[in-house]
């Protein structure tokens, strides 16, 4: 990836919107700049709870578990236990409530999963944002090594014609 096209993204991450800014001025900016913000801190209203809750609950063995034996009892109570039953052998009343649990039960955990499904590209996201950073900053630091080293090579170069010369 070129510096240019480091730069500009760089400038994106922090919103600089000055154009004149140094490569200085923009890598001390990046250091400074906060970019991960962690999702998991929101604020969720009312329903959001109730839709993350009643999510991760249906969702559980316990509601497996629960449910199998609420159908048993429903069953098991209309054809054995009382006399005139309230909701006789195809179940109707049954198979109305199961409608109604399934037809409010699926929008709610959709709901849920598409929250966490925003959450995650949130997430992936800051995590792309702070994996750039760090790699512009690790280029910019290879880049002013790299100035050192030439630098030092150069003055050593210079020394040692220096040693040369007075030698002769």
């Amino acid at each position: 990836m070129s510096r240019k096209l480091k730069t500009a993204l760089a400038k994106r991450i922090i919103n600089v919107t000055d154009e004149n800014i140094g490569d200085e001025a923009l890598i001390h900016a990046l250091l400074e700049e906060e970019i991960y913000v962690n999702p998991e801190t929101e604020n969720l209203t009312f329903g959001e709870k109730a839709a993350d809750c009643l999510a991760k609950f249906a969702g559980s063995w316990l509601f497996i578990i629960s449910f199998c034996a609420f159908l048993a009892g429903w069953i098991i109570i209309n054809l054995f236990v009382i006399y005139n039953p309230f909701d006789p052998y195809p179940f109707i009343l049954l198979n109305l409530i199961l409608s109604c649990l399934a037809s409010i039960q699926a929008p709610l955990i959709m709901m849920s999963q598409n929250r966490q499904e925003e959450k995650d590209r949130r997430r992936a996201e800051g995590d792309y944002k702070v994996g750039l950073k760090s790699e512009i900053i690790i280029e910019d630091m290879h880049y002013k090594l790299d100035r050192i080293l030439a630098e030092m090579q150069a003055a050593q170069s210079e020394n040692n014609v220096t040693k040369v010369e007075k030698e002769d």
